[in-house]
């Protein structure tokens, strides 16, 4: 790629980020789009350098540079960027001095593609999760693609308050998306909860990793995002490390009688090899032919489609094939427009949700 093209997706960044709340980190993306030079050290050679596609829609390059500089700040290792992050006040001589004295740590930190784990999608999962219940109550086998550090694999021990029903110091994971529509209500039951990564981050080893994705001035999602590292330390969870596709194929390969298997991925398929993908719908079909009353499948996502926000979509088989729209939820959760709407089960599949942009 050429430079011009990593410049782009720092302004593009900038774009998603003041989208969704960071008007902080945007200023830091466009700060970089314009004053980073191949001549200041290494780190700001192999950015502009990028071997790969930098956009947010592959390798996320900003995305790992503006992690590995909060990263400095929650570890306290640049005491200049915690004052200025602090005071919401940086410069562009700052954040270039910060990368070349820290070239070692920063260079570390773009190795890897973010993984911010958003919690808040749980408000999104979990609604989906009471929908199926007028279908079936039989206890869940909940499978997660794309699980990251699997926090939302405890989305049933999560709860979402939109009355304020609890205060604003409560323990749990309180999740409180601006709501609209009605919220549905019921109890869950879940048997098992398993996910499948490509980098499975552990919740507790990776904490400043996951606290790192998270943008410094949006105090609630880092609070949240603790309350969650803390439930993962109550009730651990498995994430299992390989491609979506193959690990999907054989988990539906041995259905449970007497439980909904309930497969899940947020914010995920448009990051899977289109050969995943395809494996991923294939295994579903499969399995949805075989699915029963005694053993239904559901597929809930939780994906972009270019519209507003990301697309929430639900399938059913239980002996027959049925698939609902849901509604439509912030990429991050901080709204969720529930109306529920049944669909022509051929509408949604996993080859419209996503593809791969590598």
């Amino acid at each position: 790629m050429t430079e011009a093209a990593v410049r782009r997706a720092f302004r593009d960044q900038a774009t998603a980020c003041r989208m969704l709340g960071s008007d902080f980190t945007a200023g830091i993306c466009d700060m970089l789009a314009r004053v980073l030079q191949p001549d200041q050290g290494p780190v700001a050679e192999q950015v502009l350098g990028w071997r790969g596609d930098p956009s947010g829609k592959a390798d996320s390059v900003p995305l790992r540079l503006c992690g590995g500089l909060h990263a400095l700040v929650l570890t306290g290792l640049s005491p200049d960027l915690v004052r200025a992050y602090t005071n919401r006040e940086i410069g562009p001589a700052l954040l270039i001095d910060a990368i070349q004295r820290h070239r070692c740590f920063l260079h570390e930190w773009l190795q890897s593609p973010p993984q911010t784990n958003e919690v808040a999608r749980s408000a999104a999962i979990i609604a989906a999760a009471r929908f199926i219940q007028q279908f079936t109550t039989l206890p869940m086998r909940a499978l997660e693609l794309g699980s990251s550090a699997g926090l939302n694999l405890n989305f049933h021990r999560c709860d979402i308050d939109i009355d304020n029903k609890y205060p604003e110091e409560h323990d749990g994971v309180i999740l409180r998306p601006k709501w609209s529509g009605e919220i549905p209500l019921a109890d869950l039951s879940v048997a098992t909860a398993r996910g499948i990564d490509l980098n499975p981050l552990n919740p507790v080893t990776h904490a400043l990793r996951l606290r790192s994705y998270c943008w410094p001035d949006q105090k609630d999602r880092l609070a949240r995002l603790d309350a969650a590292l803390t439930l993962a330390q109550q009730h651990p969870t498995t994430v299992d490390q390989g491609d979506a596709g193959a690990w999907l194929k054989a988990q539906l390969d041995h259905a449970t009688l007497g439980q909904t298997t309930f497969v899940f991925h947020t914010i995920a398929a448009q990051y899977f090899p289109r050969d995943t993908l395809t494996t991923c719908e294939a295994a579903l079909q499969n399995a949805g032919r075989a699915a029963s009353r005694g053993a239904p499948l559901i597929h809930f996502s939780m994906e972009s489609d270019g519209g507003d926000g990301a697309r929430l979509s639900l399938r059913l088989w239980d002996g027959a094939e049925r698939a609902w729209i849901l509604g439509r939820a912030d990429f991050h959760g901080r709204w969720i427009t529930w109306q529920p709407k049944e669909i022509p089960p051929q509408d949604v599949n996993l080859l419209a949700l996503g593809h791969s942009p590598k």
